[in-house]
């Protein structure tokens, strides 16, 4: 790295612990500034900072437009854009019977996910949910490196928006399911940190089901049985 380059300055918000490898992985030729709750992402505390670029690898919120509009803020959606904007992309695409799909690394603008695109890399959806965000932040690492080093100019989207709706844990119920590979893509999509598993309620008790195998004969899952809230 040239000397110019080490003091570049760039944001990481996101609250997630699979994220914390892409902050020290950049601390050693960058300036960093985490963010980790909604609430620091602030003007005045940006200003400060001045940085380059603010990197969303997974938000969850949304971003305020006195934010993206000082500010070049860069999110990373899991869908080939303009299909799938919008909520939940990893499940959307997995009910859909997507195998694969484009990490999109785009500029933020008010509409959602319609922001013109930096890049774009494939991203197997085999898995766990959790594996497949950890193979995203890998990829996502490679991406931020190159949109600091090479500072590309953002391409408009072209073709088609298709628009995915954000889902709700109540449509994580396997109990209208009735084939095998649908149970195990459910159980699976949601096995990741933060999202409510896949569940059957059977009387005063509710079924949550993780770590999910696919065979030509069954599904085998580890099962949490909880008491069902009245």
């Amino acid at each position: 790295m040239t000397i110019s380059e080490r003091k570049i300055r760039i944001v990481i918000a996101s609250p997630h612990q699979r994220h914390d490898c892409l902050e020290s992985s950049f601390r050693s030729n960058f300036e960093v500034l985490r963010i980790l709750d909604p609430r620091d992402l602030e003007v005045s505390k940006l200003s400060e900072f001045s940085p380059r670029y603010i990197f969303f690898p997974h938000w969850s919120w949304i971003i305020p437009k006195e934010i993206y509009e000082k500010f070049e803020c860069v999110i990373f959606h899991m869908t080939d854009l303009p299909y799938g904007r919008g909520g939940s992309p990893l499940q959307n695409l997995i009910v859909r019977g997507h195998k694969e799909t484009q990490l999109c690394a785009l500029r933020c603008v008010k509409t959602l996910d319609a922001g013109p695109i930096y890049m774009k890399l494939p991203l197997s959806l085999s898995g766990r949910a959790e594996e497949i965000f950890q193979n995203a932040t890998k990829l996502t690492e490679i991406m931020i490196k190159k949109i600091i080093l090479e500072q590309p100019k953002p391409v408009d989207q072209t073709g088609k928006s298709i628009e995915f709706q954000r889902r709700l844990p109540k449509d994580g119920d396997l109990a209208d399911l009735t084939e095998l590979e649908k149970v195990y893509d459910f159980i699976r999509m949601l096995d990741a940190d933060g999202y409510p598993p896949a569940f059957i309620d059977n009387g005063h008790f509710r079924f949550e089901f993780t770590n999910a195998s696919l065979n030509s004969e069954d599904v085998v899952a580890k099962v949490r049985i909880i008491r069902r809230v009245p």
